[in-house]
């Protein structure tokens, strides 16, 4: 008995007719068709050049604007007063002295040196001139440089008295 079911299995695997499996497999692949667009030609590459008109200025070259074309800049040749030396952050208003037509603001400065300060005197490092003394502060007119277009430009400040 063990011989008949052992060939009626060997008979079993030896025939091929009618089988839908071996019939799907064939087929399949028959139907399947890929559908892959061509690749297109690639352009050709045409070189521009970036600055053709010269509009834009060198990014490696200083920026810094020339006293002849005008406008605000600062005069770099001068000898700096004393209290040039510090941010105007630092410094500290600590009260004013008048005397006939002239008036002092007394300026403490970090190393706790009081500085007498009159109208036109220069104060902190942004090249600020003194404009106005008052009994709680003075106004100055700074010359600051933009960092993008390099120009000098000016701008208000002041020093008030703390409490």
């Amino acid at each position: 008995m063990f011989i008949m079911t052992g060939s009626f299995f060997l008979v079993a695997c030896v025939a091929n007719n009618g089988d839908d499996v071996d019939q799907f497999i064939n087929d399949v692949p028959k139907g399947l068709s890929p559908k892959i667009p061509a690749i297109p030609q690639p352009q050709a590459y045409s070189p521009t050049l970036y600055n053709l008109d010269n509009s834009l200025s060198d990014p490696f070259k200083s920026r810094k604007s020339d006293a002849k074309h005008g406008g605000v800049h600062p005069d770099l040749s001068r000898p700096k007063a004393p209290l040039e030396a510090y941010p105007l952050e630092s410094l500290k208003f600590v009260g004013s002295i008048s005397k006939p037509n002239l008036k002092y603001a007394l300026i403490k400065a970090p190393d706790n040196t009081v500085q007498p300060v009159k109208l036109g005197n220069f104060v902190g490092q942004n090249f600020g001139v003194v404009t106005a003394v008052r009994d709680d502060g003075i106004t100055l007119k700074e010359i600051v440089q933009d960092e993008s277009s390099g120009d000098w430009t000016e701008r208000s400040a002041s020093i008030n008295a703390q409490e």
